[in-house]
């Protein structure tokens, strides 16, 4: 007797359709509807049982005086709630219900570094006040943009947004919570990565280290042109602050800084960015006397904070 070998089943389109449709069927209890009192609604996700929920903060900051903002949930039920923490630079904010609203479903969190280009995507909001709409679409790119803010990092997708989507929930394949839906940026859809936002709620957001330096855009020399991405540009430093971190670490006038914490440093935006990012420490890659050092720095020391 001889043993055929069987060929592998492919999951069907059917099958795979029906399973993304349970996956947002249960990630539709966690999305909320917010209202601000002000022109529209947007939207929100619940965090956890306790009634925290995740916004825009652009979603509650044009609300009247005297005027309450209202979370209402997938079963039509609404509440009051107080904005228990917002963050205008990296457009979110964290409302709380105020009353008991009983059990409440939230949506797991994922890790926002994993996505790659051309993963699929889910958006889920609430477009011209159609409650609870869906579209889905593609990462197209991962990045970061300059607001008034400054530089933010946001996951860019071609999912369908329009006014009432602010807030919701970006969910990638899996169901669970990538991004955070912000803005349209001509045909694409800008979303908080969920990383960036998990940092924020725990406070890694409001830090912003500064090493106490001037710094001048200069042109590296071509033994270190492409490396790291700097563009070729790094920054000089021309003035050192007495009791900075930049003076504790060792950084000397005429040094050229092009790389902070393995991430390439060409403005004094993404030297900021990076350093917020960082933790209590990171390691400056330096251009010194044409030879390259890299210098830590210990951010938790506090310094005068007046320059980079």
């Amino acid at each position: 007797m001889t043993l055929e070998p069987i060929e592998p089943v492919e999951p069907s389109a059917e099958a795979a359709s029906s399973a993304s449709a349970r996956m947002v069927e249960r990630a539709h209890e966690s999305v909320v509807q917010v209202h601000s009192g002000g022109r529209g609604a947007g939207a929100g996700v619940i965090l956890d049982a306790d009634g925290l929920v995740l916004t825009n903060h652009h979603v509650i900051a044009g609300r009247r005086r005297g005027r309450k903002v209202q979370v209402t949930l997938h079963d039509g039920r609404t509440f009051d709630a107080e904005v228990a923490k917002r963050g205008r630079s990296l457009d979110l904010a964290l409302l709380r219900i105020k009353d008991d609203p009983g059990d409440l479903s939230n949506t797991p969190v994922g890790d926002s570094d994993e996505l790659r280009v051309a993963e699929l995507v889910y958006a889920i909001g609430h477009p011209w006040g159609r409650l609870g709409a869906v579209t889905a679409g593609i990462v197209s790119g991962l990045g970061v943009v300059r607001g008034p803010g400054g530089r933010t990092r946001y996951i860019q997708s071609d999912v369908s947004l329009a006014p009432g989507n602010s807030g919701g929930p970006l969910l990638n394949s899996r169901g669970e919570v990538v991004g955070i839906n912000a803005m349209i940026f001509g045909n694409l859809a800008l979303s908080i990565p969920s990383n960036a936002a998990s940092a924020w709620l725990a406070g890694a957001g409001e830090r912003r280290p500064r090493l106490g330096v001037g710094l001048l855009p200069v042109e590296l020399p071509a033994m270190l042109r492409g490396e790291d991405r700097t563009g070729g540009v790094g920054l000089m430093v021309v003035t050192i602050e007495g009791g900075s971190l930049a003076e504790r670490a060792g950084l000397l006038v005429g040094d050229v800084l092009f790389g902070a914490a393995g991430e390439p440093v060409n403005d004094t935006e993404s030297l900021l960015d990076v350093l917020a990012r960082a933790g209590n420490s990171a390691h400056l890659r330096v251009l010194r006397g044409g030879a390259v050092f890299e210098i830590e720095v210990d951010l938790r020391a506090k310094g005068p904070g007046r320059a980079a």
